[in-house]
């Protein structure tokens, strides 16, 4: 099943087709058949952006999108949570504001400089124009359960909101109320695999799922994947987006309980998904590495390990042989 494939996303060079959508007057998105999601709310007289791609080299054509339907200043950038994919193009945006969760710095503190050099090495092209990073990303401005920003000019409120521990420890989405669009990021994807390594896979899979359908968003944009238009589609992004999680608890718990390796609990779980999930962007990759968060989890770790480039091989090893 396994023995020759290239490590993570390594073999995965091909260019991806960039598409700036309109989801409502003043928001956007920036979507790239299942590379990382960018969001754009305009406000009465400033932008607010939603995750900044890798780097500011990758990020600048964001900012180039961005000046082709508006010239107000972007005033903020709003980090849905710490992986180095979302965060480390910051400086592009020259945002007087980075909004994250307090989890979000915390993560960031402990384990930002690993991180970048692990998603480095998983992710080569994602990576492009690295030297423009100028040091990790630091909020400036984070808040533990609810923030608003008052977009102006009868646009309404931005909700940044906690949701429960998911993809991370300090994840958040943002909401539109006037427009009943949500940036979900990471919590949850359309036709994009999961990648759970830093996970809390029952908290994400129930209550923090839950949370995020409470909102009856009419508009989804996800972490990965094309846009969710409509109460339906956004039902069923959330809906895939739970059963690739209970899923993997299912198939891992019962290898688990019957004193089966992780080794084992990979081969089952991936079995398990690949019929439904396995086409979709990055399911290989994230397969090893989810398995194994999930494996810690059983074991007892609740506080995710720090995955630093050398683990990450040597997790891909022993799962894949």
């Amino acid at each position: 099943m396994s023995q020759a494939k290239k490590f993570a996303s390594q073999a995965d060079m091909e260019e991806k087709k960039i598409t700036f959508s309109q989801i409502s007057e003043h928001a956007w998105a920036y979507t790239a058949e299942g590379d990382p999601n960018t969001g754009i709310v305009i406000g009465d007289d400033c932008v607010l952006v939603a995750d900044t791609q890798a780097t500011p080299a990758m990020a600048a054509d964001v900012v180039r999108r961005i000046r082709e339907v508006t010239d107000k200043p972007i005033k903020y950038v709003v980090l849905t949570h710490y992986h180095a994919v979302r965060v480390l193009g910051a400086a592009a945006f020259d945002a007087a504001n980075i909004v994250a969760h307090e989890q979000t710095r915390v993560l960031i503190a402990e384990r930002g400089e690993a991180d970048w050099k692990s998603e480095r090495d998983r992710m080569p092209r994602l990576f492009t124009g690295e030297e423009s990073i100028p040091g990790l990303t630091w909020p400036t401005v984070t808040f533990t359960d609810r923030m608003t920003i008052d977009l102006g000019g009868g646009r309404g409120d931005l909700v940044l909101q906690y949701c429960g521990r998911g993809h991370t420890a300090g994840d958040i989405v943002a909401w539109l109320p006037q427009r009943r669009i949500l940036f979900a990021g990471d919590l949850v994807e359309a036709q994009a695999a999961l990648y759970t390594g830093d996970a809390f896979h029952r908290d994400w899979s129930s209550s923090t799922l839950d949370a995020v359908a409470a909102f009856g968003a009419e508009a989804l944009i996800g972490g990965r994947g094309a846009v969710a238009r409509g109460r339906s589609d956004v039902a069923a992004a959330i809906a895939q987006t739970r059963a690739f999680l209970t899923s993997m608890l299912e198939h891992t718990s019962a290898v688990h309980a019957r004193g089966g390796t992780p080794r084992e609990a990979f081969e089952a779980a991936h079995a398990a998904l690949a019929p439904t999930f396995g086409k979709w962007p990055i399911f290989e990759h994230c397969m090893p590495f989810n398995v194994q968060r999930l494996w810690d989890e059983l074991d007892g770790v609740d506080w995710p390990r720090i995955w630093t480039a050398e683990r990450d091989r040597e997790v891909w090893a022993a799962m894949q042989g």
